[in-house]
Parts: structure tokens; sequence; C-alpha cells
């Protein structure tokens, strides 16, 4: 991994662990790091699951208004993820045939699922303006990132 991500590990790690901050406070600090300091990072957010409906609710989140709060299971990569428990990374949303479109501008996205004792309990969703702007390095970095965040429901 990076330099660069290393130090954002490194600085998420610092927020996760603010003791004056509530979780929501922690979440969206560390969306807010991601959005301003990774220039493909456009928008970046949690959503969370509520499995006995069978969606995803977002919760904190950088980056323009989405209209996207309730996302049902396998609809768009947030839904697909919620069921697959596995990181999809789209090189090019338009290329995708369940793709829900949050905003015109967006060209790629990055989902990673985030689990808690085995459970898949949300997810870290980034959406880039950039075609194919993620690598294996934003991936393994939103993994470890997920690691930690993981924390917070223990």
């Amino acid at each position: 991994m990076s330099n660069i991500y290393q130090g954002l590990l490194s600085e998420a790690k610092q927020i996760l662990e603010k003791e004056s901050l509530n979780k929501d406070e922690k979440l969206l600090a560390v969306c807010t790091l991601l959005h301003n300091e990774v220039k493909h990072y456009d928008w970046v957010g949690f959503y969370f699951a509520v499995p006995e409906e069978r969606v995803l609710h977002l919760g904190p989140y950088s980056g323009p208004e989405t209209d996207h709060t309730v996302i049902p299971y396998g609809k768009g990569i947030c839904g697909q993820v919620a069921v697959s428990n596995e990181t999809f990374l789209v090189e090019d949303v338009m290329a995708q045939d369940n793709y829900i479109a949050c905003s015109m501008t967006v060209k790629s996205e990055i989902v990673v699922p985030l689990f808690v004792n085995g459970a898949n309990i949300g997810q870290i969703d980034i959406d880039s303006n950039t075609i194919n702007a993620f690598t294996a390095d934003d991936q393994k970095f939103l993994e470890e990132l997920n690691e930690e965040v993981a924390k917070l429901y223990n």
C-alpha cells in the first residue's frame, strides 16, 4: 500500500479512537478526510444493512447530496455487495447493467463490505468522476480501513 494510503489509514485510526466523538461523528470525519485528501474520491459514504428488511440505509457521507438513502439488497453496486459479501470495483459504471446512477458525473465506483464478527453490517461506497479511477491499492486501503471501522461495532 502506498505511503499516501498508509498516512490516511493512520489519520483515520486516530479519528476512530477519539473518545470525544460519537460513532456517526467519527464516520463522518473519516468520510470527509478521504473526500478531501484523495482527489479521485468524489463521494465517500457508509451504508448500513437492515437485514430483516433486506435494505441498506445511508449513513454518514461526504460529497454531493444523494437521493439514494435506501437501497434494496441486489440493486445497484451497493445492493450487490450486500448479497455477495465481496468488494466490487467498477471501472466504468456505464458498463454495468445493474448500476443506480447517483449522478451523471460518476464514472467509476468501489464498494467494500464492512464485517463485524463475520456478518456484513454495511459498506463503504466511493464514487469517482474519473473512469477507471480505482486500483488494487485503493481496495487494500479501504479493506484495511473497514477493519478499523468494524472495531466501533465490537
